[in-house]
This record gives C-alpha cells, sequence and structure tokens, in this order.
C-alpha cells in the first residue's frame, strides 16, 4: 500500500515545507496560465500553503464548479454525493474571504451540520487545511456543556461549526447577535430538513443578515429544500454534477407483471432460480412492516438476509450495514427513507418489491447498481394499481414500452415487460400458504402489511392521467412469459406441459381392458378400419395451424422503383434540395460588424435581471429546481402523520401552502414568528456570568486593552501623565470584582504594611526620647 499513489493526492509524508513554499512561489509566477488545479483559483499563500500540505493537489468536479463562483459571492445550491470533496467547496471561499482573524468583530461564519460526526469532522478539516492562517473555530453540539460553549463564544472565534438545535438555544440564552455573519453554510441540507431542524434553521435564518451569502449542499432535492433555498437565497445557483439523471448503460432492466398476492411468490423465484447465489442484492420496500414481513419470509426459505429501516436503533442499523458489506449476508432489505446514505460499491442487484411512484425515485433506487463499469440487474415486480407509474416512467426515461406477446417471440429482451412461469410460482405459492397455515406470527403480520399498504396508498403522489387511460388500452395483464425465465424453468414447465397436452394412444374402451373382451376387440378392428382417415385428419390439422402462423406474421411485398420520367408526368412542381455551388466556397466570407462597448459606462435600456423578475428566464434556478426535486414516502406511521400537513390559503403567493398540523404545546412565538420549544430560555446563561464574574463589556474591549495600554505608556512621558495614569489603575482595580484569593492576598499585604508601619513608629519614638 506504501507504494501506491492516489491521483490528485500527494504523499503528506514527503511534503516539506520548504518544497511547499518553492512550490508556492513558482505557482505565482505562473498564475496567469491556465491549470486545472487549485493554483488557478488566485488563492492566498497561507491558504494554498495548507491545501498542499493536506495532500490536494486536482481539485474534484464540483470544486473546480463551485470554488470560482462561491469566490465570486455567488449563494449556491450543490448536489453532491458524501465523498466527492464537498467540504473543500465550501471550506475553501471561506478562509478566502475571512482572511485575517478580527477578535473584535466575532463570528463572520457560520456552518451548520445534522450530525455531531459530521461537525467535528468538519472542525478537523477547519484544522487541517486553516493551518497556516489565524482563524479561530469553535464547535457548538448538543449534548455538551453548555457552560464550556458560553467560554468558547466569549472567545470570539471566527468560525463557528453547529448543529441547529443547540445553537438556537445558545442564540436565546445568549442573546447572541449574528450581525456580523458574512457566510452561512448548509451541509447536507435533506438531512436537516429531514431530522425536523426545519423550524431551527428558519429561525436562525431570520436572525442572520441579509448581505450574507450563502452555500447549501444536499445529496437530494426536495420540495421543502427547494422553497428554502427560494425564500432564503439570493439569486442562487444550482449545480448537478455529480449526480446521475440517466440509467447507467451497464444495468439491464426487467418488469416483472403478477397479481398483488403473488408477489411475494415472485419473489422467493427470483432469488432461488434466477439470481445468483453469491451476488448482493437490495429489496426495496414501501413500509417498515413490509421489511420485517420480507425478513421473516426469507429466514423461512433458507435465504440469508438483513435488514434497515428508519426507526430501527442506530447501533442495530450499523450492524446490520456492516453485515451486507462484509458478504456476511447476500440480501439486504430497505425502504427509500433507509437507503439515503448508503454507499454499496459492488452491488449487482436491486429489486423494487413495491413500484417506486415517482420516476426520479426509481433512477434513484436503481443508480445504486450497475457503477464504475460493472454489470447489473434491476428486477421490478409490478401488480395491477403500479402499472400507470410504469407507463409514467417509461415517458420520463424516453424509452419504448415493449410487452411480450402472448403467443410468438419478441427480439430486443432489455427492458421488457412480461410474466413469470405460472408454474414457478404456483410451486412457491403452495409453500407459502403452506407456511402461514403454520405460523400464526406470519399470517398476523401480513395483516399488518396489508394496513400498512392501505396508508401507503394514501400517501402515495398519483400518476398522471394521461397514463391511467392508456394503461387501459395496452392491455398489460395480458403479457406473455419473458423468455429468459421460460428457460430457466424448462424441466418443471414440461413436465407440467406433457401432462396437460397428453393424449393418450387407446381409448377407455382400450386402456385397462384385458385382450379377451369383446370391447377390446371391437375398438381394434374400428382402428384398423379408420387408420388413413386418422392419419389424414391429423395432417389437416396441422396445415391449419402453419397456415394461421404464416397469416399472422407481415407479408413483405416487393414494389418496383418509379422512374424520373413518371414522377415528372405525376407532379407539375417538383422541390428538391438546394445546391451549393463551389464557387461560393471559395468566396470571402463577410466580416461582421463588432460592437465595441464598455461596461463600465454602458447602461442598458433594461435590467439585467428583468426576464427573471418576469418569470421568462430559461435556465433560471426554479425551473432547474423543479425538474431536480424529489421527495420520499414515509415508511412508518408516525412519518407519514408528520408529512401529512393542513393547506391553507396564501394571500401573498395566491396559492395553497402547507402548514404543519402540530400543536403548539409548550412553545413560545419568537419575534420572527417561528415557533420554538419555550425550554429555550432557561437563564442558564446569567447564572454562569455570575459564578464565573465575566461581563460582557470587559470581554468585548479585552482585545483592545494592549493596544490601548501601549497608546497610554507612549503618551505618559510626563511626571503629572505618569501619576494620573497610577490613580487611573488604582481606581480600576478597587472597581473591578475580585476572586476570593485576591481579597486574602490584598488582606495579607495589609497586614504586613501595618506591621512594618508598626515598627518604623517604635523606632521614630526610641529616637526622640535619646534625644530629649
Amino acid at each position: 500500500m506504501k507504494d501506491t499513489n492516489i491521483v490528485g493526492f500527494a504523499n503528506p509524508e514527503e511534503i516539506n515545507d520548504s518544497d511547499e513554499d518553492s512550490e508556492i512561489n513558482n505557482i505565482k509566477k505562473k498564475v496567469c496560465k491556465k491549470s486545472g488545479g487549485f493554483q488557478s483559483m488566485a488563492l492566498s499563500f497561507p491558504l494554498l500553503k495548507g491545501i498542499l500540505r493536506r495532500g490536494y493537489k486536482i481539485p474534484t468536479p464540483i470544486q473546480r464548479k463551485t470554488i470560482p463562483l462561491a469566490l465570486e459571492g455567488r449563494d449556491i445550491v450543490a448536489m453532491a454525493r458524501t465523498g466527492s470533496g464537498k467540504t473543500a467547496c465550501f471550506l475553501i471561499p471561506l478562509f478566502e474571504k475571512l482572511k485575517t482573524r478580527q477578535a473584535k468583530a466575532g463570528a463572520r461564519a457560520l456552518i451548520l451540520s445534522p450530525t455531531r460526526e459530521l461537525a467535528l469532522q468538519t472542525l478537523k478539516f477547519i484544522k487541517e487545511l486553516g493551518k497556516f492562517t489565524d482563524l479561530k473555530a469553535a464547535v457548538i453540539l448538543g449534548g455538551d456543556s453548555m457552560e464550556n460553549q458560553f467560554s468558547a463564544i466569549h472567545g470570539n472565534p471566527d468560525i463557528l461549526v453547529a448543529t441547529p438545535g443547540r445553537f438556537l438555544h445558545i442564540c436565546i440564552e445568549m442573546d447572541l447577535q449574528l450581525n456580523n455573519i458574512e457566510y452561512v453554510v448548509f451541509d447536507e441540507a435533506d438531512r436537516l430538513f429531514e431530522m425536523g431542524f426545519g423550524e431551527q434553521i428558519t429561525e436562525i435564518t431570520n436572525r442572520l443578515p441579509e448581505s450574507r451569502q450563502t452555500l447549501l449542499f444536499s445529496a437530494t432535492l426536495p420540495k421543502l429544500l427547494v422553497d428554502f433555498a427560494k425564500a432564503g437565497l439570493t439569486d442562487p445557483v444550482l449545480l448537478r454534477l455529480d449526480v446521475e439523471s440517466k440509467i447507467p448503460e451497464q444495468l439491464t432492466l426487467s418488469f416483472i407483471v403478477c397479481r398483488s398476492e403473488e408477489k411475494l411468490a415472485v419473489l422467493l423465484c427470483l432469488l432461488k432460480n434466477i439470481i445468483k447465489s453469491d451476488s448482493q442484492t437490495v429489496i426495496f420496500a414501501a413500509t417498515q412492516h413490509h421489511v420485517e414481513y420480507i425478513h421473516q419470509i426469507l429466514e423461512k426459505a433458507g435465504i440469508s438476509n438483513t435488514y434497515i429501516y428508519s426507526n430501527l436503533d442506530p447501533s442495530a442499523r450499523k450492524i446490520n450495514a456492516a453485515k451486507f458489506h462484509t458478504s456476511k449476508v447476500r440480501v439486504l432489505i430497505v425502504t427509500d427513507v433507509a437507503a439515503r446514505g448508503l454507499d454499496i460499491p459492488q452491488l449487482d442487484n436491486v429489486i423494487n418489491f413495491n413500484f417506486p411512484a415517482k420516476s426520479k425515485l426509481f433512477v434513484h433506487r436503481v443508480g445504486r447498481c450497475a457503477r464504475a463499469g460493472r454489470a447489473g440487474t434491476a428486477y421490478n415486480i409490478i401488480s395491477p394499481d403500479e402499472y400507470a407509474y410504469l407507463l409514467d416512467l417509461h415517458l420520463f426515461l424516453g424509452r419504448p414500452l415493449s410487452i411480450v406477446p402472448s403467443f410468438g417471440s419478441i427480439e430486443n429482451t432489455d427492458g421488457i415487460v412480461g410474466k413469470m412461469p405460472q408454474a414457478m410460482i404456483e410451486e412457491e405459492l403452495a409453500e407459502l400458504i403452506n407456511w402461514h397455515s403454520c405460523s400464526t406470527d406470519l399470517t398476523s403480520m401480513e395483516k399488518v402489511c396489508d394496513n400498512a399498504y392501505k396508508q401507503y396508498i394514501r400517501s402515495r403522489p398519483a400518476p398522471s392521467s394521461e397514463s391511467i387511460k392508456r394503461v387501459k388500452e395496452l392491455h398489460i395483464s395480458e403479457a406473455g412469459v419473458i423468455p429468459e425465465y421460460s428457460d430457466v424453468s424448462l424441466s418443471t414447465t414440461n413436465l407440467l406441459s406433457k401432462i396437460v397436452n397428453y393424449r393418450p394412444q387407446g381409448t377407455i374402451f382400450e386402456i385397462g381392458a384385458k385382450a379377451s373382451s369383446i370391447d377390446y376387440q371391437v375398438m381394434k378392428k374400428k382402428r384398423t378400419l379408420h387408420k388413413e382417415n386418422i392419419i389424414n385428419f391429423h395432417r389437416k390439422a396441422d396445415k391449419v395451424e402453419a397456415k394461421k402462423i404464416t397469416e399472422d406474421l407481415p407479408k413483405k411485398v416487393y414494389l418496383p422503383p418509379s422512374t424520373t420520367d413518371e414522377i415528372n408526368e405525376a407532379f407539375n412542381t417538383v422541390v428538391l434540395p438546394k445546391k451549393r455551388n463551389l464557387d461560393d466556397l471559395y468566396k470571402p466570407k463577410k466580416k461582421k460588424r463588432s460592437v465595441i462597448r464598455d461596461e463600465n459606462f454602458f447602461i442598458p435600456y433594461n435590467a439585467p435581471d428583468k426576464h427573471t423578475e418576469e418569470g421568462l428566464a430559461v435556465n433560471s434556478f426554479n425551473t432547474e429546481a423543479d425538474k431536480v426535486q424529489m421527495d420520499l414516502t414515509a415508511d412508518n406511521e408516525e412519518s407519514q402523520r408528520f408529512q401529512a400537513q393542513i393547506k391553507k390559503w396564501d394571500r401573498k403567493k395566491k396559492k395553497m401552502v402547507t402548514v404543519n398540523s402540530e400543536r403548539k404545546v409548550n412553545k413560545i412565538r419568537t419575534e420572527s414568528g417561528v415557533w420554538i420549544p419555550a425550554s429555550y430560555k432557561s437563564n442558564r446563561y446569567t447564572s454562569w456570568k455570575e459564578k464565573s464574574k465575566v461581563d460582557a463589556t470587559n470581554d468585548d474591549d479585552s482585545e483592545e486593552e494592549p493596544s490601548q495600554m501601549q497608546k497610554l505608556q507612549t503618551t505618559a512621558n510626563t511626571h503629572w501623565a505618569r501619576h494620573n495614569q497610577k490613580l487611573k489603575e488604582k481606581i480600576k482595580r478597587n472597581i473591578e470584582l475580585k476572586r476570593p484569593e485576591q481579597i486574602l492576598k490584598a488582606r495579607k499585604l495589609l497586614e504586613q504594611r501595618r506591621k512594618r508601619n508598626g515598627r518604623k513608629n517604635r523606632k521614630g519614638q526610641k529616637n526622640s526620647r535619646r534625644k530629649h
């Protein structure tokens, strides 16, 4: 591993400070030349030194696009996956904007993270990247002592990394003014809103100044986040470099049509007969109850599997994910919500047990396999209530919907819609019925799943009305068997087809009868008499079947081509394509008049953002965000109730908007109109100030004291100036609150002075007596 060099990274052990300085000096000389590294971004010397020390050489695609826009001061909404280098995307412009420490100003940058781990990771990255800058950073997390966080904010850090809940608590407790914040980052913004920090984030943004620069990073873009970006960001730029919008070429699609009762049987057929035993498979289900039910069924079938859903304990989630990553189990059952953040690089198959309601969600699911040039397959089990969503998907992808005919064959098998052989399904159904009759747990889980699916259908978005109309005309339920699966089940189907199509040679009088019986002898004579007629009848039947097949096939008729004379006789005017003259190719082209315009002094007729304001811009943020947004349906009852919202008419927007239906119990309303928990104002800050004897005004002026003392020292040259300075210091000492140790020390000093004064007085009295 030591000899391997990672592309875009240097070996940190081999980098020396002298080498860095010489390299950066060479960079500064060549900064005007175009290069693909961080050197071409015209960054400051300490920041470039930190980037090189960190090991970065070549920026990632998201960094190459985001950093220059952020340095220009634009608001950005970037969709990036974990591991794409998004942390450097917002930290490099941050360091470049703040540059040097300003202790009096306080916090000038705020980074909000959804979890403690992510916030600590960001703080570590700030220390590494800003090693050669004098900027100070502090972290504010839930679960840590608030007293330490009060003292950290009193130290006036330049950068604050925080989780939204605790940061808002600190802001309300301390009456913290955020007027100096210039740069705000929402890291993993979709997770911030998913975890229920919406109220806290809106309250924090209302406290921030309007002139701030905002950067928002997210893996997905739900509607709630789009609305927040429209309201909180000014003319944002949407970057979508690391998000796959199309299905990979190496991915094979298979759509299996069946009844809703047969879905489990089809799933077992896929895992037992079609999917290889050593390949990794992820199954997507609608709710957490479906996940648990499928897990129990697969355990009965002897298929090693594990599961993850949103309400599962975090430690259990880690254990189950690790089992799948280390290939201890080959099947993972998940919901859409739980699948967020899962990165499985060597995934072979994806099975959609419940077909996704949104086409973007389908791309999000199946895009997890067939990565980095690997091949993969996406199996989709579709019931009649999901046919319209299937049609919506094909319209979204721009693919033709090819249904397997009930008779005949189909050439292209990729992405075809068909059935699985009924014999295979019946075999698994019989086994499932047997398991359910023997186990009460499975029957109760089946009922729970049915009820959960009814709730899921209510929250599921409806398909397009056009697709619902067209599905009735297509007759998808009459599709034939997919050829790929008919080959697999050949052994079972051949036996059953032979049994169904079996025609015995003899009649009922011949089979089982003795040779000496009268019935047998009569039928044998009759068969020998009509033998030729029977053979002729079978020949005619075969010819009729062959004729039907040839009639069904499209007939190709040879048509002789028409001559030019015949065409001229039929048509009076014939329009032909314009022929290019060879002389025109060599003629000198007329030069277009170049208009020279000085942008500094040119005043346009219209404002530059006129079309955007009127809603006529083609590539505006609103249009781009509408294409990207994707909402995930909840996987349990609590989150489904949380998603269910009351709609009311908004007079300003002139449309129906959603409002949370939660009761405002134990909540207080802030100045901005946001409801927050009442426990945020607990007066802990005032008690901390009394304990630590900290005055806000003294802390603010603490950084200025050295400079003021230097001024006094330079001006205090005369005797009276020095005398006045001593008096001021004496008054200041008396005014200041003293600690118990300081008071004891002062008392000791007073006692020592009194003793000295007493000795002097005695000596003076003795000397006066001697003189007298």
